[in-house]
C-alpha cells in the first residue's frame, strides 16, 4: 500500500466560495463610504459575510471575518499609500507594508466579531443580540484602543440621509452602526428563512422589530429637522488657497503663501462683512508669534476687513524643562490683537509624533516639521465677541468626545481648520467631511471647516451641507449659520448607548465562554 498516497481530510478547509462571499462583503461595506458612497450598500454588507459563516466552527467564522475586513479597510483605507509614497517620500513597498498593517489591526474587528457571534450561537444566542451589540461594541473599543482610530464607523455611511442621522443628538454615530448591523442580521434571516432545505420559521417579529426602530428613528428625524434654528445669525467666510504640499514648507514660498491667502481674504470679504474668516491648518507655515513680518501682515488684513479671523500656525512653548511645539490655530480680533489661541490636543500618530519613541528611535515621522508636536493642555472655547467657537485641528473632527468637550465649554460654533492635501485626489477628503457631519448632529452646533486643498464646507446643525468647493482649487466659500444652543441628550451624556452596547458584549461573552467551561 502507498502510504503517500493517502490523505488525512482537512477538516479545516473552508470552499472558496465562502471566501467569495466574505469579499463581497468586504467590497460592498467599502462601497457604501464615501467617495463611492452607495450608502444602501451598507443594509445588505453583512449578509454575504454571515452565510458564509453559516454553522460553521468559530475558527473558521474568524477567518472569513478577517478576509472580509481585509477586503473593506483595504478598499477604505488605500489612500494610506498616497500620504506614504507621495508626501511621505517613502519607497511604494513601505507604503504597502504600512498598509496592510493598518488594514490588519482593522480587519482583527470583524474577525473578532464573527468569531465571538459564531460562538454564542452554539451556546444558544440569537444572532439578533449578539451581532449588533458585538458590531457596536468593538467599534466603540475601536475609537479609543491604541491611540484610537475612529475611522470609518458604520454609520458614517449614512451622513446624507438625514432623517436618520438626527438619531445622532441622542446615541451619536452609533445608534445608526447599530441599526445597520441589526438590519444585516434580520436580512440574513429572511434570506436563509427561504433558502433552507428544511423548512425554516420566518422571522417575523425580528422583522417587526427592525420596522419599528426604522420607522421610530426616520418619525425622531422629521421632527428634529422642522425643529426652526433659534441662534444668532452669524456670517462666515471660508479660505481654500490649494497651496502645495511639496511648497508648503518651503521658507522661499512664504511671502506668495500669504499672498494668496490675503487676496482670497479680501475677495471673500467683498462679497459682505464676515463675522469670522478662517484659513485653513498651518495655513501660515511660520511661527505666528516670532515671524514679525508676515504676522504683522495678517493682523493688518484682520484690520482691513474688519473681522475675527482664524489662522494655522504652528506654535511652542517653553515649560521651563523643554520646548514644546504644537499645532495651533490663532483668534484675531478686528483691531487685530491675538485674542486667543487653540491648540491641537489629539496628535497623529507618525505624523505628528512617535508614539513609543524610545521604544521606536529607527522610525522617523512621515512630515516634514520642526521637532515633534506636544499635544495641547486644554479645550479652549474662544470668544469671537459675537459667539464662543471651538476649534478642531485636522482630524480632530472625528473624535466625538473633543467636539462634545469644547461645546460643553461654551461653544456654539466649531470651526475644523485642517488640510487634506496629504491624502491627493483620493475619496479620503469625502471620508473626512462625511465625520464631521456627526458632529453637528449629536451637538446641535453648526460646523463649518475650512481645508487647504478641500473640502472647504459649512455644515448646519441639522447636518444639512450648505456648501462645499472642489478638491484641488483656488476657492472661498461665504455663507450664513446660526449658533448654536449645545444643549442634546448626547452632549450632556456622551457614548452611553455604545456603553451599554459594550455591556451587553461582554454579557454575551461571558455567557458564551462560560458555559463551555462549564461542560468540560
Amino acid at each position: 500500500m502507498d502510504y503517500h498516497r493517502l490523505r488525512m481530510p482537512d477538516f479545516d478547509a473552508i470552499p472558496r466560495r465562502d471566501y467569495l462571499m466574505a469579499i463581497l462583503s468586504g467590497a460592498l461595506l467599502a462601497l457604501s463610504f464615501p467617495s463611492a458612497g452607495i450608502s444602501i450598500f451598507a443594509w445588505v454588507a453583512f449578509v454575504p459575510l454571515l452565510l458564509a459563516c453559516g454553522r460553521k466552527d468559530p475558527r473558521k467564522a474568524f477567518r472569513l471575518g478577517f478576509v472580509a475586513g481585509l477586503t473593506a479597510y483595504a478598499g477604505i483605507l488605500y489612500w494610506i499609500t498616497i500620504v506614504v509614497t507621495t508626501y511621505g517620500k517613502l519607497p511604494w513597498i513601505v507604503s504597502l507594508g504600512v498598509l496592510s498593517m493598518l488594514v490588519s489591526y482593522l480587519a482583527l474587528y470583524p474577525a473578532l466579531t464573527a468569531y465571538l457571534v459564531r460562538r454564542g450561537e452554539e451556546r444558544g444566542i440569537s444572532l439578533l443580540i449578539s451581532f449588533p451589540f458585538i458590531w457596536v461594541g468593538l467599534e466603540y473599543v475601536r475609537a479609543f484602543l491604541v491611540t484610537g482610530f475612529p475611522w470609518a464607523s458604520l454609520g458614517y455611511t449614512q451622513y446624507r440621509t438625514l432623517p436618520l442621522i438626527q438619531i445622532a443628538d441622542v446615541t451619536g454615530v452609533y445608534g445608526l452602526s447599530f441599526l445597520i448591523a441589526l438590519a444585516n442580521v434580520v436580512l440574513y434571516r429572511i434570506i436563509r428563512g427561504f433558502a433552507a432545505r428544511e423548512p425554516a420559521p420566518y422571522p417575523v417579529k425580528s422583522a417587526v422589530f427592525l420596522i419599528a426602530l426604522l420607522l421610530a428613528t426616520v418619525a425622531y428625524g422629521f421632527k428634529r429637522l422642522h425643529v426652526p434654528e433659534n441662534g444668532a445669525p452669524f456670517k462666515v467666510a471660508l479660505i481654500q488657497g490649494n497651496i502645495d504640499q511639496n511648497v508648503k514648507w518651503d521658507p522661499s514660498f512664504q511671502e506668495e503663501t500669504v499672498a494668496i491667502y490675503e487676496r482670497l481674504s479680501r475677495k471673500a470679504c467683498a462679497a459682505g462683512p464676515a463675522d469670522l474668516l478662517v484659513w485653513p491648518e498651518s495655513a501660515a507655515p511660520f511661527y505666528f508669534q516670532d515671524e514679525a513680518r508676515y504676522a504683522s501682515r495678517i493682523k493688518d488684513l484682520t484690520k482691513e476687513l474688519n473681522t475675527c479671523a482664524v489662522v494655522g500656525s504652528p506654535a511652542y512653548e517653553n515649560d521651563g524643562e523643554r520646548l514644546k511645539y504644537l499645532n495651533s490655530a490663532f483668534l484675531l480680533s478686528p483691531w487685530g490683537d491675538v485674542i486667543g489661541r487653540s491648540d491641537k490636543i489629539h496628535l497623529v500618530p507618525f505624523g505628528e509624533y512617535v508614539p513609543m519613541a524610545k521604544l521606536l528611535p529607527f522610525v522617523n515621522k512621515l512630515v516634514a516639521g520642526i521637532g515633534d508636536f506636544s499635544p495641547g493642555a486644554q479645550i479652549a472655547a474662544l470668544d469671537t465677541g459675537k459667539g464662543r467657537i471651538g476649534i478642531l485641528v485636522c482630524f480632530e473632527g472625528i473624535f466625538p468626545e473633543l467636539s462634545r468637550a469644547y461645546v460643553q465649554a461654551g461653544s456654539r460654533l466649531l470651526v475644523n481648520i485642517t488640510n487634506d492635501a496629504w491624502f491627493g485626489r483620493s475619496s479620503a477628503p469625502y471620508q473626512h467631511l462625511s465625520m464631521t457631519v456627526f458632529r453637528a448632529v449629536e451637538n446641535r452646533v453648526p460646523l463649518v471647516r475650512a481645508a487647504n486643498t478641500g473640502i472647504t464646507s459649512i455644515i448646519d446643525s441639522k447636518g444639512h451641507i450648505r456648501g462645499m468647493t472642489p478638491l484641488f482649487q483656488e476657492a472661498v466659500l461665504n455663507g450664513e449659520v446660526r449658533l448654536g444652543e449645545g444643549v442634546t441628550f448626547y452632549n450632556r451624556h456622551g457614548d452611553i448607548f455604545a456603553w451599554g452596547c459594550l455591556a451587553v458584549a461582554a454579557i454575551v461573552v461571558v455567557i458564551a465562554f462560560r458555559r463551555k467551561n462549564s461542560r468540560a
